[in-house]
């Protein structure tokens, strides 16, 4: 999908509706005049309502959606009859959208479930008719409440794109390319820095009938967290990421400096992002030798575990696949409970 396709931010205002006014009726018939209140309960105004729709990755429907309004609900009728609820109104949206108050940056939900429904904003409820207020003491209650108003606010969606593995690298540093090779996603793949604009998912295969979700964040360069390059405006999708694949060219002057400054980047933009799983990648390996990688092997970070591939020679892409399937699947043992004797 091209980058003008791509919207993963809107700023929409919503108003839920207000409810209906309860019913002042009074029952009058032929054969009983003074037949007592009987007015009904007015229906509660519509909701607006977020919910979950996998088939969506992007927010470019909602693009030209500025105002969502639900309906009203109706007044209460006579004979008890309560009023119609105002009709809901549904904002769909991917996995992986945070509702955000525009002003403070308070985060309202999370949708990543499947299905997944979250209020946004509750609709009036309806005014009790006067058939409510109805006592021994007071017979003919001639009054009834209104209903309630509705809410209105402003939302920012945004969307932090889910998936098990996340490609974290500089401009160049070959992650279309490896995605394009594991999977059947076909991103932009060119010679210059910046190619990939938008973020590209790919279902990689495994083993026995497995797989997983590899993502490919446009890239990433040293001040990106103060707003430099683009890394501000994708940083957040690396937050949904199992696991995170440090990618690292192999004609670097420097691979693990390299590295130290992607990680500092994501320290800077969020800490909590230091607690995923890492793995370094050396791309591009079919340019050394057996002696050049063993060498390099020497000044590689020692708390990473590392592997030399290369996508356009599908070399060591097996070992890879390996490495982030046990990353993504890792679990802790829990410790056996204590002896009684």
């Amino acid at each position: 999908m091209s980058s003008a396709n791509f919207i993963d931010q809107i700023k929409i205002e919503c108003r839920s509706g207000k409810g209906g006014a309860g019913s002042r009726h009074m029952r009058r018939e032929k054969y009983i005049p003074r037949g007592g209140p009987d007015g009904g309960d007015g229906g509660r105004g519509g909701h607006i309502i977020l919910r979950a729709d996998p088939q969506l990755w992007t927010l470019l429907h909602l693009r030209y959606t500025k105002h969502v309004i639900a309906k009203d609900g109706e007044s209460g009728g006579a004979s008890q009859s309560s009023g119609k609820m105002g009709e809901d109104r549904i904002i769909e949206v991917p996995l992986g959208t945070v509702a955000k108050d525009p002003e403070t940056g308070e985060v309202f939900c999370e949708i990543t479930e499947p299905g997944q429904e979250v209020i946004l904003l509750q609709g009036g409820r309806g005014g009790l008719g006067n058939q409510n207020f109805h006592s021994s003491t007071f017979q003919t209650p001639r009054f009834a409440q209104p209903g309630e108003p509705g809410l209105e606010q402003w939302f920012v969606l945004e969307l932090k794109v889910l998936a098990d593995v996340g490609l974290v690298g500089f401009p160049n540093a070959g992650k279309s390319t490896l995605l394009s090779v594991v999977s059947a996603a076909r991103p932009k793949i060119a010679d210059y820095p910046f190619t990939t604009l938008v973020p590209n998912l790919g279902i990689v295969a495994y083993r026995d009938n497995k797989s997983f979700v590899m993502a490919d964040i446009p890239g990433i360069i040293e001040g990106a967290h103060e707003g430099k390059g683009i890394g501000l405006r994708f940083l957040r999708h690396i937050e949904r990421n199992s696991a995170l694949l440090f990618m690292v060219a192999a004609d670097s002057p420097d691979i693990a400096a390299e590295y130290k400054v992607l990680l500092n980047e994501l320290a800077q933009y969020s800490p909590e992002l230091l607690d995923k799983e890492r793995l370094l990648a050396v791309t591009k390996s079919d340019l050394l030798d057996e002696e050049l990688i063993a060498a390099l092997r020497k000044e590689l970070p020692k708390n990473v575990e590392h592997v030399f591939i290369s996508s356009v020679a599908n070399q060591g892409l097996d070992s890879l696949k390996d490495m982030i399937w046990s990353k993504i699947h890792s679990t802790v043992e829990p410790e056996p409970p204590p002896s009684r004797f």
